[in-house]
Order: structure tokens, then C-alpha cells, then sequence
């Protein structure tokens, strides 16, 4: 007999060789037939593995981010084999699961696909997934695996083995499909009841462009028709907000092939918007105790020795420049500058937690394909911060940075969020992360120690650590449930050792000060892009670039109109009029179009009474009111930073 553990804290016994599924069954066929796969001591497996000793057990569902990621890389298999039904010969190269959907990359020779394909093929989906049938695992020796992929002619697969060994190479078969595969996948088609096919596009093989260029070709499905219904209506939603759509209607950024891809400039418009982030920023940060710095743009090529970020980080960063026999690189990130800034002068108990802030630009060296709007840049503004403390002010100081980004939350109407408390992996120690292992488990401990406490929601996924420590990153989702990844909090319990950053103690002795890597709102490219789509545009009162437009309904009240305009700006309000010989009809509507928050209509009876009619984005008329009465309202709108409505 074997013990079985469960997350929620029970173990039962049952026969050594059971499977998850088996395990399933005799808790409730009902469960049963919602289980897509199982973690198994942490790994993600077939529900049919038998399981031959004690092991903790979670069954996965729908409900799962793993459950859902192997659904999605076993539809990548149910397309593949829909491919090469209707176009024999084909051949594939990888078929991963996405965030929300998959993709096959794939050689069809001299055929394209094009979007009359789409519909061919998803009709063949459909009809193998009813078919119900079994995904079969099968272990294979390499010279047999060598030999099916040969006698196939393909040399995808057969480039794929040569950095597998024995013992580690695996085939899985659904239907008339057989590929290489790790899996996990789930039991079997019938799960698969609604199938859309997304896109088409070009990739080259192992994304060298050197290579020969693959044909791309990207699905999503459900297990069911709603839930598929629902995703489509959230993409055309996306599509109306679409940050690089709203970015050129609302004058945002702009993107020039002279300046460089990735290279965004900011237009007016969006210059104001990161004037007020930086300035909502640096109010927070000062009552936090935070003390601002500014570093330059490029260093030494010894700093990043030094940091660990040549060589762990160098694939990111510009090559370097030659100057006076020395090399310089474009800054890719703030840390390292802010540590010599704490080193410049002594430092004692008395002093920590020391805390540092910058909205400091970094650049990095995102691969071309990578590129994406403002999500993905190669030039970007970071709400960057760095907090010194010791052991016992950790759990504190954590807690402090948790509760900012609480309070930001709040400000910019974001219900939906949880923190992914990313770990190092064992296995990697010395390669992807610093040879630690004792210092990796204790800052790991500690840090899931303050998630626990302050019952904050998180999830902890493995081999996603910086390489020198544990990180939160923080994943929030927009009004249309659009999921971003925010901004990054981490631990450093290398840097200081690196740099021989060292306080005095109480007891007069040297020691190390932890170190807090954070940034809330993380940089204005990625949190504007966000806003962007979250807010569709219509940006809350205190944010918006354009406040009020005034809106004269003919020439002669205009000189009123500049004396309201003229009150307005004296009390900090944005605010411009549209003094163009046009109906006012036509007015309101493009004010509407470009989002302004208020409109002002003056006419005869508002000029004579020394009053405004007042329309809302969005809301139309909300009746009259004195300028004086006016002003007040939008400066406590504003003050208040209210989210809008």
C-alpha cells in the first residue's frame, strides 16, 4: 500500500501502481470525469500514470492553470493531426501551450495556409475530437525513435533527439498522430468541445532567421461552447481597445522606423499622463520614507561583472561601446547604480532600512519578433526602488511594498490580482541562478512566510526566480479580464556580498543588508499600455491628458469661454476650447470620441448667469453649475484620484 496526501491535508492509502484517475473514481465519478491531468509530488503527469509510491496528489481540472495548459498542448496534437489528414506530408516542429490558447509550428512544403484553411480544419477537429480518442504515452529507445522519424523524413524531430538520451524520450499517439512528446496530456479528445482556430503566421525554425521560415498556426479551445463564446467576445472587445489602436487616436506614443523599433516617443498627450504616475509615485514613496536618486544611462562593463549580470543577463543588453579602452553598456537595469550610491557613504543600523527610489530608463535588447506596442520595448521608464535592511526588518518592509501596490490597486480600480512567488530550481544552481542553496531556501521561506501572513493571494511556480534570489511577480487582470503582468518585488541576498555593501551593528560588528528589489507601478511603457486597454481610453479625470473641453456654441461667446478657461487653468486644470465654427452637436461628439472627461456647452443663458452646462463622458448632461462650484468638483475628483466612473 502506498499514502496518498492531499491538499487539504488528508492521506489515504490505496494499492501500490493506482492512477490519479483510478484515485479519482473512488472519490466520485463526477470528479472524475473533470479531471484533465495530476500533479504528482509537484509534477505535472497524465492522470493514467500509475503511481508506485507515497506521493502528494492535486487532480487537475479545468479550474487549474496546469489542468488548463495541458488541455491546450493536447489540442496543439489534435490540430497537428487535423493537418496532416488534410494536408498529408506535413511536418511539425514544436506545438506548445500558450497563456490562452496554442500554436503548432509546421512545414507544409510549398503550400500556404490561408484563411479559407481555418474553417476546413477546424471542421476536422471537431470531428476527431468526437471520436473520443485515447492519448497514449509510450516510452522509446533513442535508436528506435531515431529510426520512425528517419524512415519520415523529418528533420525536425530528428534535430530534437539529438539532445535527448535514453530514458528520456517519449511518443504520444491520438488517433492516426504520433509525435515526440513529453506530454502530460489529458485522457483523451471527447474533452475538447469547442474549437476556434485564431491565426496564421510566419516563424523560423528555432527563431534563428538564418533558418528556413515555418508556418505558424494558432488555435484556442474550450470545454464547452459558452466559454468559447465568451473568449471571442472578449477579443473583439480587446480588439476596440487595443493600446497601440487608442495610443495614435488619443496622440499617446508614436513608433518611427528612424528612431528604431521598440524606441517609443512620447507625444504630449502621454508625457502628461507619466508626469502624473511619477508624480502619484514620488508622494507615495516620500511618505514611505524613500529617498530619491538619479544614475546615468550607461556604466562599465565591470559593474555588471560585478552585479552577475554579465554573463546571467548579457543575451538582454546592448553590445557594448568602446570608449578610451574601456567598455561601456546602455543601462538594463537600476540596481547595480543604486548599490554604489548606498556604498558611497558609511552606513549603520541607525541608517537602515535605507530606501532608494528612480524612475530610471533602462534598455534592453528584446529580439525583434518580441517587440509588441508598448508591452515589449527596447527603451522603458522604471518605478524603480531598492530597500537595504536587515533580517529582522524583512518581513516588515515586504509587507510595506505588498501594501503599496494594495493602495495602487485601489486607485486605478484593479479587483483582480495575485502574486506569482517565483522559486529557483535545484537542478540549476550555478547556471541559471547563484550556488546558494541554503540562502535560496531562507529568503524563499521568508518571503512566502509574509504572503501567508498578511493573507495575501499567491501562487508559487518553480524555476522562475531572478538569479540571484526569490521574486513576486505581480499578475493583475483589466475591467475585460485581460491578464498583465504589473510589476516585479524581489529579494537579494547576493548583491551585498557582490558589492561588499556593509553596515555597522548595534553590537558594533560588520553585516550584510538584504536587499529589496521593487516596482509597483513597473515602467510607464508596460502600466500606460495597460491603462490603455483597462480604462478603453477614457482615462480618470486626475490622469486624463485633457480635462475639460469648453464648448462655445457660436463666436460670440467666446470671450466668455476664455475667462472660464482662464479660471480653469489658474486652478491647475487641463483644459482647452474647441473655438472652431462648427454645430455644437458635431463638437460634443468628437469631444466625446476623444475621451475628454468633462464638456462644457456655453451658450446665451450660461454667459448670463455666469454659469456652465456640464456633460460627462460617457453619462451626457449633468445639469449647471456656477464656475466657482465647478472647479471645486473636478479639483476633489482629482485630489482624490477617483478611478473614474
Amino acid at each position: 500500500m502506498i499514502n496518498i496526501s492531499f491538499p487539504d491535508g488528508a492521506v489515504k492509502q490505496f494499492e501500490s501502481g493506482i492512477s490519479a484517475l483510478d484515485i479519482a473514481k473512488s472519490i466520485s465519478e463526477g470528479l472524475a470525469r473533470k479531471v484533465l491531468a495530476a500533479s504528482v509530488n509537484g509534477a505535472v503527469v497524465d492522470s493514467s500514470r500509475p503511481i508506485v509510491s507515497d506521493a502528494t496528489l492535486r487532480l487537475l481540472t479545468w479550474d487549474d492553470a496546469d489542468g488548463k495548459n495541458t488541455f491546450w498542448h493536447s489540442s496543439a496534437h489534435l490540430m497537428a493531426e487535423a493537418v496532416e489528414s488534410v494536408f498529408p506530408g506535413v511536418k511539425f516542429w514544436v506545438g506548445p501551450a500558450l497563456e490562452k490558447g496554442f500554436y503548432y509550428d509546421m512545414d507544409l512544403g510549398d503550400r500556404k495556409l490561408v484563411e479559407e484553411d481555418l474553417l476546413i480544419l477546424e471542421k476536422k477537429m471537431n470531428e476527431l475530437a468526437k471520436q473520443g480518442n485515447v492519448y497514449i504515452r509510450k516510452e522509446i529507445s533513442k535508436p528506435e525513435a531515431l529510426k520512425y522519424f528517419e524512415e519520415k523524413g523529418d528533420e525536425y524531430k530528428l534535430d530534437l533527439l539529438n539532445n535527448l538520451t535514453d530514458g528520456e524520450i517519449t511518443f504520444y499517439s491520438q488517433g492516426s498522430f504520433t509525435d515526440l512528446c513529453r506530454g502530460p496530456h489529458i485522457p483523451n479528445t471527447n474533452f475538447i468541445k469547442a474549437i476556434k482556430l485564431t491565426n496564421i503566421a510566419g516563424a523560423y525554425w528555432k527563431g534563428d532567421e538564418k533558418n528556413k521560415q515555418l508556418t505558424r498556426l494558432y488555435g484556442i479551445t474550450f470545454p464547452n461552447q459558452k466559454e468559447l463564446d465568451e473568449y471571442l467576445a472578449m477579443l473583439e472587445e480587446a480588439k476596440k481597445r487595443d493600446h497601440r489602436k487608442l495610443g495614435k487616436e488619443l496622440g499617446i506614443f508614436t513608433m518611427d522606423d528612424d528612431v528604431g523599433p521598440g524606441l517609443p516617443l512620447w507625444m504630449p498627450n502621454g508625457t502628461i499622463i507619466i508626469e502624473e504616475l511619477e508624480k502619484l509615485a514620488k508622494e507615495t514613496e516620500e511618505a514611505a520614507g524613500y529617498k530619491r536618486v538619479v544614475t546615468p544611462h550607461i556604466a562599465k562593463e565591470n559593474l555588471y561583472i560585478t552585479s552577475g549580470h554579465l554573463p546571467y543577463y548579457a543575451d538582454s543588453m546592448f553590445p557594448p561601446m568602446e570608449m578610451d579602452g574601456e567598455k561601456y553598456y546602455l543601462k538594463a537595469m537600476n540596481c547595480p547604480h543604486h548599490h554604489k550610491i548606498y556604498d558611497a557613504e558609511p552606513k549603520s543600523y541607525k541608517d537602515l532600512p535605507y530606501r532608494l527610489a528612480e524612475y530610471g530608463t533602462c534598455y534592453r535588447y528584446e529580439q525583434s519578433g518580441e517587440l509588441f506596442g508598448l508591452m515589449r520595448v527596447r527603451c522603458l521608464h522604471m518605478n524603480d526602488a531598492h530597500i537595504y535592511c536587515t533580517k529582522d526588518q524583512f518581513f516588515q518592509e515586504f509587507k510595506a511594498v505588498n501594501d503599496m501596490y494594495l493602495k495602487y490597486f485601489k486607485i486605478f480600480g484593479i479587483d483582480k490580482y495575485v502574486m506569482r512567488l517565483s522559486l529557483h530550481s535545484p537542478e540549476k544552481l550555478g547556471k541559471k541562478y547563484v550556488d546558494e542553496p541554503v540562502l535560496w531556501k531562507e529568503t524563499e521561506a521568508m518571503v512566502r512566510q509574509v504572503l501567508i501572513d498578511t493573507n495575501t493571494p499567491f501562487v508559487e511556480v518553480p524555476d522562475e526566480a531572478a538569479f540571484y534570489g526569490p521574486k513576486i511577480d505581480v499578475q493583475i487582470w483589466s475591467t475585460i479580464g485581460r491578464e498583465f503582468t504589473l510589476a516585479t518585488n524581489q529579494v537579494d541576498f547576493n548583491s551585498g556580498r557582490k558589492f561588499k555593501l556593509a553596515y555597522t551593528t548595534q553590537q558594533n560588528d560588520t553585516d550584510i543588508p538584504l536587499i529589496i528589489h521593487r516596482a509597483p507601478l513597473g515602467t510607464h511603457e508596460r502600466f500606460i499600455g495597460f491603462l490603455l486597454e483597462h480604462y478603453a481610453g477614457k482615462f480618470p479625470v486626475w490622469l486624463a491628458p485633457l480635462q475639460v473641453k469648453i464648448l462655445p456654441i457660436s463666436d460670440k461667446f467666446m470671450e466668455y469661454s476664455n475667462e472660464v478657461k482662464t479660471k480653469l487653468r489658474a486652478s491647475g486644470i487641463r483644459v482647452e476650447i474647441d473655438d472652431r465654427s462648427e454645430k455644437i452637436g458635431k463638437k460634443i461628439r468628437e469631444a466625446e470620441l476623444s475621451r475628454v472627461p468633462y464638456m462644457l456647452v456655453i451658450g446665451e443663458k450660461e454667459m448670463n448667469e455666469n454659469a456652465l452646462s456640464i456633460r460627462r463622458q460617457g453619462k451626457g448632461d449633468i445639469g449647471t453649475q456656477t464656475v466657482t462650484a465647478f472647479i471645486d468638483l473636478i479639483l476633489n475628483e482629482i485630489r482624490e484620484r477617483k478611478s473614474g466612473e
